[in-house]
């Protein structure tokens, strides 16, 4: 909150010196960043921008085809901790530059079976989440509830 006067975020502060520096003074407590920001958000009133890097909701989120292969192939491509050590959570969400990986990866973490990667369905899922942006109109995020809908669709669930 007081960034705007010139005193430094806490949580940028204690990640820095706990990242590049090898300050370990606060490891035991860096956990709670994001429920104390929360806690400080809602007495105050200050809304916390969802994409405000350490405790934004979104600051761990991940769309894109090649952000969110590398973070399934190993997090600390994209991220320089992991979430959980900040007390976050780690969302990948399927839009418009989703690739192959990440539909996968939530079919399977919906539906509980593996899913080869060959697969002409997920071709054809890809596709359908493509028409969706297809007119430019939709910019966000699908929710869960809309690529649920497109996973039944493509015959990946039942």
């Amino acid at each position: 909150m007081g960034e705007r006067v010139g005193n430094a975020e806490t949580e940028k502060a204690m990640m820095n010196l706990y990242a590049h520096y090898g300050v370990k003074k606060f490891e035991d407590g860096l956990f709670w960043l994001k429920e104390v920001a929360d806690y400080i958000s809602y007495a105050t009133g200050v809304v916390i921008p969802p994409n405000k890097a350490i405790v934004g909701e979104y600051a761990f989120a991940h769309e894109s085809g090649i952000h969110t292969h590398g973070v399934l192939s190993d997090p600390l491509t994209y991220e320089p901790y992991l979430p959980k050590l900040v007390g976050n959570v780690r969302k990948l969400t399927v839009g418009e530059q989703s690739g192959r990986a990440i539909i996968k990866h939530k079919i399977e973490k919906l539906t509980g079976k593996e899913i080869p990667p060959k697969d002409p369905r997920l071709d054809a899922l890809l596709k359908d989440i493509k028409d969706v942006y297809a007119s430019g109109e939709r910019k966000s995020s699908l929710r869960e509830e809309e690529f649920k809908e497109l996973v039944f669709k493509a015959g990946l669930a039942k």
